[in-house]
């Protein structure tokens, strides 16, 4: 079971913004491998494509990221184009997680399988 918290800073990032600094790439292991894999795991393999162009702009999406792992999440990532950041927990979600991102969206679900 795991636990899952979302975060987002209040920033519209609208989808022409999101696409125009996305450069893809193939990458040299497919993705349904890569989530077939264990979850801690995921940090240096699974990437999101937008984060690279978004974070340079954005720097606080990047920072709640940073965040999310300096409190125990063993995945995190911002969420599609963004601006949400998820958080990927095997332990409880810490209490304190709302006070890290004050002024915030914050939203925690516990024991998903």
């Amino acid at each position: 079971k795991l636990n899952l918290v979302l975060i987002n800073p209040g920033i519209h990032i609208g989808t022409a913004e999101a696409y125009a600094g996305i450069e893809p790439l193939m990458p040299e292991v497919s993705l349904p491998y890569l989530l077939k894999q264990p979850i801690e795991k995921w940090k240096d393999n699974v990437q999101n494509d937008f984060e690279k162009s978004i974070f340079q702009k954005y720097l606080i999406i990047k920072e709640v990221k940073n965040e999310l792992y300096a409190r125990g999440a063993v995945y995190a990532s911002m969420s599609g184009s963004g601006s949400t950041v998820y958080g990927i927990f095997n332990n409880p979600i810490p209490v304190e997680i709302e006070k890290a991102f004050p002024g915030m969206f914050c939203f925690a679900c516990h024991n998903l399988e």
